[in-house]
């Protein structure tokens, strides 16, 4: 292969890719895969991302919408996804007699959490998310039907109307616009200012974080780059975070065979980054792909450090994976 002949500047984002609660699901299937082999059936995408998936279904672990899908007396556990699930979910799996893992990150847990104490202080509970997200609906079954009320946008807050203004309490979603939720719960405060905030911050540490490193490499950037799923709202929220920040373009990519090559010009600034269910292989990938075609300027735009671990399911704490066991999402 010949020299590339045209040179672009690749800004990479750090930190971007998996965070604590993804990488802690995923392992948790392959534990699982190892201490109980094949099948382990999963409800749902342990996360959002179809390479992921793949690579767990390689393996033995099979996806299913719900849980009668799984054969009658199966002994093989099933896990649940990191989205969370309504709690009608692990009362299904008990009445099945099935053995089940819970794989929802902690600070989502910790939404439920949330929600749950304004119910219990008297409140009606106001959640700002996206309408049909597994989190959300994970989040609105935690309470009995009728306790949370669904709002997406500041339009909403206008046509909003609850029994007793003085009475509500809001949560997150976890992996929203951290500027569009502000804007979401101004609106809020302005409209019913006795509104209870949450006991701590519900947009979770990984989604911050990510976006602020893609408002800081976006402006000067011709195109910027998010690997990963078309169903990952964080993902897609940091797409629109680089456009507003000053990106020319920004893209939504699964991988290194989606990248526009032939509209990256001599000279380029492209920016990439990754959300939070992406593996670094993908990310990888893309870099390589571009070393391909164009000479490559390497830039590292990191704005925080990220060391937050959280450990998988008690029953599955012995067991050992290897790099090997993980070398499917980390290369």
């Amino acid at each position: 292969m010949s020299e590339p002949q045209h040179s672009i500047t690749l800004r990479l984002c750090g930190p971007r890719g998996f965070c604590a609660g993804v990488d802690r699901a995923i392992q948790m299937v392959v534990m699982a895969l190892k201490r109980y082999g094949a099948p382990v059936y999963v409800r749902h995408e342990i996360v959002h991302n179809r390479y992921v998936v793949d690579g767990l279904r390689e393996k033995g672990a099979v996806f299913v919408k719900e849980l009668d899908e799984i054969p009658e007396g199966a002994k093989e556990p099933v896990i649940f996804s990191a989205h969370g699930v309504p709690k009608s979910v692990p009362a299904h799996a008990e009445a099945l007699n099935l053995l089940y893992f819970d794989a929802t990150c902690p600070l989502v847990s910790k939404v439920h959490k949330q929600a749950a104490r304004h119910m219990k202080l008297g409140r009606q509970v106001v959640l700002v998310g996206h309408t049909g997200h597994p989190e959300v609906v994970g989040t609105m079954g935690q309470l009995p039907e009728g306790a949370v009320d669904l709002i997406e946008t500041p339009e909403d807050v206008d046509a909003y109307r609850p029994p007793d203004p003085d009475a509500l309490g809001y949560v997150t979603q976890t992996t929203l616009s951290v500027d569009d939720t502000a804007d979401v719960i101004n609106a809020l405060k302005a409209k019913f200012p006795a509104i209870a905030d949450p006991a701590g911050e519900s947009i979770c540490y990984a989604t911050t974080n990510r976006q602020e490193a893609v408002k800081a490499a976006a402006s000067g950037s011709d195109l910027f780059l998010v690997v990963g799923a078309p169903n990952s709202s964080n993902s897609k929220r940091l797409v629109e975070v680089a456009e507003r920040a000053g990106a020319v373009r920004g893209l939504l990519i699964a991988g290194p065979d989606d990248i526009p090559l032939d509209e990256v010009s001599n000279g380029a600034t492209v920016a990439l980054s990754a959300g939070a269910s992406a593996p670094e292989i993908l990310v990888e990938g893309v870099i390589n792909r571009f070393r391909d075609r164009f000479k490559v300027s390497l830039d590292l735009v990191e704005t925080a450090q990220e060391n937050e671990l959280f450990p998988v399911a008690r029953a599955l704490r012995d067991v050992e994976l290897t790099r090997n066991d993980m070398r499917f999402v980390n290369g």
